[in-house]
C-alpha cells in the first residue's frame, strides 16, 4: 500500500470528485527540492572536468547550470505524495492535519499500472552526493568531446531537461524517515502532458495545481475507484465518527469502502489550544 495523509477537505476532493491534486514540488516541506539534485549533478560534473584539467569547460558548465537554476519555476514538477508507512506519527503530524485528518491507502501495484507518459510513480531517494548518478557521465562525456561549449547545445539542453525530470525523485537525507513515493508530472514536457492546470484560491494566496482524474485512470484498467482504495484511516486526534463517514461514502457511490474504515491506533497527543 501507499498511504496518503491529508485533511478532510482534500479527502472530499479525492473521494467525491475522484480528483487527485498534484502540487508544485518547490512549495513542499523540503526547501532544497529539485535544487539538491541539480546542484549535486553540477558539482559532480565540474569536479570531474577539473580533475581532467578542463578548468575552462568546468567554469562554463557551472555557469550554464547557474542560469538554468534561475529558471527553476519553469521546470517545476508537480506531485502527490505518499508514504510506505501506515498509521505513522510523523506522517500524521506533518501531512495529516496534526492527526485530525485522514489517511487513504492506495494499492501500489494498481497505481503503477495506471501511470505512463509524463505521469510517473517514483520512489524518493535521499542523498546529496550525485557523483555516481548516470547523468554525470553523460554530461561529462558530451562536454569533454565538444571543442566549443555551444557545439552540442541542443543535446546539452536535452540532458538538462532529463536532469530536471529526475530531480523530483531526490530529497535531502534528513527526510529519509518519510519513505516517500510520489506521483509526479513535469508539465514543461508540453508535448507529453495535456492536462490543464487549475488554481486554488485561499484568503492568503493562489496556488497552481494539476488535477488527475482518478475515474478515468481507473477506467483504463476496467476498475472502479473503490478498487484502488484499500483502506481509510481516521486520524488519531480526529473527532470524525465512523458512521457519518460511512454515510458519506455511500452517498458518494462508494458503498464498497464502508467496511474499509478504521480508527488510527497511533497514540498521538491531541494539539493544545
Amino acid at each position: 500500500m501507499l498511504y496518503h495523509y491529508t485533511d478532510f477537505a482534500a479527502f472530499d476532493g479525492i473521494i467525491k470528485c475522484a480528483e487527485l491534486r498534484l502540487n508544485n514540488i518547490l512549495n513542499m516541506n523540503d526547501a532544497s527540492e529539485m535544487r539538491l539534485f541539480m546542484n549535486g549533478i553540477c558539482k559532480a560534473v565540474t569536479d570531474k572536468l577539473n580533475q581532467a584539467g578542463e578548468t575552462e569547460k568546468s567554469r562554463k558548465t557551472a555557469a550554464f547550470f547557474e542560469n538554468e537554476m534561475e529558471e527553476e519555476f519553469h521546470y517545476s514538477a508537480y506531485a502527490a505524495c505518499f508514504s510506505k508507512y501506515r498509521d505513522d506519527a510523523a506522517q500524521w503530524e506533518r501531512y495529516g492535519h496534526l492527526g485530525q485528518g485522514v489517511c487513504i491507502a492506495f494499492h501500489e501495484d494498481l497505481m503503477q499500472k495506471m501511470v505512463g507518459g509524463a505521469i510517473a510513480l517514483q520512489e524518493v531517494y535521499y542523498q546529496a552526493d550525485m557523483s555516481e548518478h548516470p547523468l554525470v557521465d553523460e554530461f561529462y562525456n558530451l562536454i569533454k568531446e565538444s571543442k566549443r561549449f555551444s557545439e552540442h547545445l541542443p543535446e546539452f539542453q536535452n540532458l538538462m531537461n532529463e536532469a530536471w525530470v529526475q530531480s523530483a525523485a531526490f530529497k535531502h537525507p534528513s527526510f529519509t524517515s518519510e519513505r516517500e513515493f510520489r506521483l509526479v508530472v513535469s508539465p514543461f514536457i508540453s508535448n507529453e502532458f495535456a492536462i490543464e492546470p487549475k488554481y486554488h484560491v485561499s484568503p492568503e494566496r493562489i496556488k497552481k495545481y494539476y488535477p488527475l482524474d482518478l475515474n478515468r485512470m481507473c477506467g483504463k484498467l476496467n476498475l472502479h475507484l473503490s478498487d484502488l482504495v484499500g483502506e481509510i484511516i481516521i486520524g488519531p486526534t480526529s473527532s470524525q465518527s465512523i458512521p457519518i463517514l460511512q454515510d458519506y461514502l455511500s452517498d458518494c457511490g462508494l458503498n464498497m469502502l464502508r467496511d474499509k474504515i478504521s480508527m488510527s491506533e497511533c497514540p498521538l497527543r491531541k494539539p493544545t489550544s
